[in-house]
């Protein structure tokens, strides 16, 4: 009994700062910018969040990263420390014709709590916020509206705490954070967290069928 105790203590204190990939994971995907529409966003720890939106159809790729810092070119590690402003995000090439904004922000509030003000569980930083990056007043408005669609759905009790905010850069995350989660299914953070998000991400919008038949990400 006392074994079994101290095991779920353990996975109650994992969080995703400072876990190493076993491996890096070539993104394989190539995207068309001729007809792609972007958008960035953050919803805690970027594996699952990246791990997730490729597997949709209509998205051409998604990508960790980091935004809405002062630092250029900053790294994990000093993202890690919450003192670069960054927040870890996942930047989203898709088709609109395939799938819309308002779906891919349907996913964004399902993927993580915007009730938790710079935390998601264990994962706790302002690098860890609800952030949506708008590019114009459009985008804005658009963003502003899935946001009260979301919280007047009754999906999350209380009131969301996601910030907007006017996107100005993306930087790339490390390549070893590009597919983290199929690259390392089995190391702790990833079997314990982000592995049951996944599972019950794919449950619900594979019903739907939103997901792509074949998994390549």
């Amino acid at each position: 009994m006392n074994k079994i105790l101290v095991f779920l203590m353990g996975l109650m204190l994992i969080s995703c700062n400072g876990q190493e990939a076993k491996k890096p994971l070539t993104n394989k995907k190539k995207m068309d910018k001729q007809n792609l529409e972007y958008i960035t966003f953050g919803g805690g720890c970027f594996w699952c969040v990246e791990s997730c939106f490729n597997m949709l159809k209509g998205v051409d790729a998604a990508i960790s990263g980091y935004s809405g810092g002062h630092k250029a070119n900053p790294t994990y590690e000093e993202v890690c420390t919450g003192e670069t402003g960054h927040a870890e995000v996942v930047q989203i090439a898709y088709d609109p014709k395939i799938i819309s904004y308002e779906q891919l922000m349907d996913v964004f509030f399902f993927l993580h709590d915007p009730t938790q003000l710079n935390r998601q569980g264990n994962d706790i930083g302002t690098q860890y916020r609800s952030v949506i990056f708008y590019k114009d007043e459009a985008e804005k408005q658009k963003a502003e509206a899935a946001l009260k669609a979301s919280e007047a759905s009754g999906r999350w009790q209380g009131n969301y705490v996601t910030e907007l905010a006017q996107f100005e850069k993306f930087w790339p995350a490390e390549q070893y954070h590009q597919g983290y989660y199929n690259a390392n299914p089995t190391q702790p953070y990833c079997s314990a967290v982000v592995g049951p998000k996944i599972a019950k991400f794919k449950k619900h919008y594979g019903e739907l069928g939103m997901l792509k038949s074949e998994v390549t990400n």
